[in-house]
Formats: structure tokens, sequence, C-alpha cells
């Protein structure tokens, strides 16, 4: 009962605040010209910066496991081109298939992950490990994913060109590189501007949850309710059920497993909506997935660390 009421207060939160900006938008106080903007300035500024703090404040020296380190970054190759390729093979829309891959593969990893193993060990245990690992490639991937999806949607070869380009010139891509040599550098901000970015940074989350709910259209939701499905089983049930049993296979347990359950199975994080909108892929599909994932992963987070417990694993 514990699990439930931890996973239950871990993402209700989020879906209540998608829900605030979804009766904010019907009674008029979120337009539509304010959602457009606040989409730009979290795709172009607040979640660049959060990803820069939250990379360049990670130790990338102090206890530092190679094995974990490269089951996590290898896990997350797999589990986004494998995405990837089957979406490719199996979506008959193929407008749909970026924005599948990316809502089916990309964790709130960061958001939730340290949380809920600190509410369970009382540290942070193997988690800054798994987020330096996989939350950078979590964002590198949707980026190539998304740009490559939209360019194949235009068909040209010109599109293509422009593809690699903008992938290095994505926000999201420079605040990784940034937030990474900072790190390796361990660069201290003076106290002021440490400050003034995190505050920039902290906006990224709420406003982002606030314009997914706006934004969330369900008559066109409910046309795509199949693909929301598929992909709300693959990132809740198939990807977790997949890659939990080579981690502990590997001898991986208690935190160091909770972790590549947090990167494999909680729920989509809504950084997804704000990138495929942005990005010429389907927000309306991403959006649908958000919500759902959100709201069916306290069941699912419980039925996993229940039968972990079980199992004697963690």
């Amino acid at each position: 009962m514990s699990s439930f009421v931890f996973a239950l207060n871990s993402t209700m939160p989020v879906f209540l605040v998608m829900v605030l900006g979804y009766f904010l938008r019907r009674v008029g106080m979120l337009t539509r010209p304010f959602c457009d903007v606040g989409d730009r300035f979290v795709f172009q500024v607040a979640l660049p910066v959060l990803l820069f703090c939250d990379i360049m404040e990670t130790d990338l020296y102090q206890d530092f496991d190679w094995t974990f380190v490269i089951f996590c970054a290898l896990g997350t190759t797999v589990m986004f081109f494998g995405v990837w390729g089957a979406a490719r093979l199996f979506l008959k829309d193929k407008s749909m298939v970026g924005a599948f891959a990316q809502a089916s593969a990309r964790s709130s990893a960061a958001i939730l992950g340290i949380a809920f193993v600190q509410n369970m060990y009382g540290d942070s245990g193997m988690m800054p490990l798994m987020i330096v690992a996989a939350v950078p490639l979590f964002n590198i991937y949707s980026v190539i994913i998304l740009t490559f999806s939209a360019a194949d949607s235009a068909g040209n070869q010109g599109a293509i060109k422009r593809a690699c380009i903008n992938v290095c010139k994505n926000p999201v891509i420079i605040g990784i590189l940034l937030g990474l040599i900072a790190s390796l550098l361990r660069v201290q901000l003076p106290v002021i501007l440490d400050k003034a970015v995190s505050n920039v940074g902290s906006l990224a989350t709420p406003l982002a949850l606030l314009i997914v709910g706006a934004n969330f259209e369900g008559k066109k939701a409910l046309v795509k309710l199949k693909p929301t499905a598929w992909a709300t089983a693959i990132k809740l049930l198939i990807l977790p059920a997949v890659f939990l049993p080579a981690a502990i296979a590997l001898g991986f347990r208690d935190s160091a497993l909770v972790a590549v359950l947090i990167m494999t199975g909680s729920p989509t994080t809504v950084s997804c909506y704000i990138m495929a909108k942005n990005m010429g892929n389907d927000a309306v599909l991403t959006s649908s997935i958000v919500v759902s994932a959100t709201l069916l992963s306290s069941v699912t987070l419980t039925f996993w660390i229940f039968l972990l417990q079980m199992l004697g694993y963690i």
C-alpha cells in the first residue's frame, strides 16, 4: 500500500497541473498565443537551461560504476532505436512515427527518479549515474528521431541535409553539451548567476505541464486512441519487462534496479510534447500519450516495485 501511495503522490500532482492547464484554457485565461509563445520559450530557453543545470550539478567523477553506466547507455540506445524501427515498420500513418517513438521510449527519469529512490533507500543511490548515462541520450535521440521523422515526411534530400544541421543547432543538444563540459571541468557559477539560471530552468516543468493540458484536444486524441494505447503499453509495461530481467541477470539490485525501472518504466516526460510540437511532429498524439502514461503510471510502477520486492531483488 505504501508503494502505491508513493507512486500516486509522485504522478498525480503532475497530472493535476495538466488538468489545471486544460481548465484555464477552456475558461479563456490561457490563450492560443500564450501557449504558442510558452512552447517556444520552454523549448528554446527553459528546457536547455534545466538540462544544463542538472548535468552540471552531477558529479561525474564520484562513485563511477562503468558497468552500470554502460548498461544504461546501451539500454537507452536499444530502447529508442528499437521502438523507432518498430514504429517505422508497423505504423501506417508515417506522420506519427517520430512522436510515437519518442513518447514510447522517453521517461521522466530526471523528474521522478531521485525522489523515488530517496523515498525507498534514504539517499539517491545509483540514480545520478543513471541520469548521467541515460538522460542526455534521451534528449539527443529524441532530437534525432523527431528531426529525421519530420524530414522523412518532407520526402526530399534537402530536408535530410537540413535535418543534420538542425540536430547540431538544437537548443536541447547545446544545453546538454554545455552541461557536460561544465560538469567535467567542475565549473562553479557565482551565487547570483547560479540562482538566476536555476530560476529560469525551474520554469520548464510547470510551464510545460500547463501548456500540455491547455493544448490537449480530447476529440482529436480519441481518433488516435489505438497508437496512444500501444505507446502507453510500451512505455509502462513492455520496456520494463524487457530490460529488468537483463539488469537482474547482470547482478544489479536495490537502488540500481529501481533506477533501471525509472529509466524504462516511468511515465512519458512532458518535454516530449514541447519538442514534438516545435520540431514538426504530431503534438496531439504526444499529448495524449503523456496524459495517459502519467495517469496509469501510479498503478504500473506500484506493480513493478511490488513484484521486485516479492522476488527479493530490492
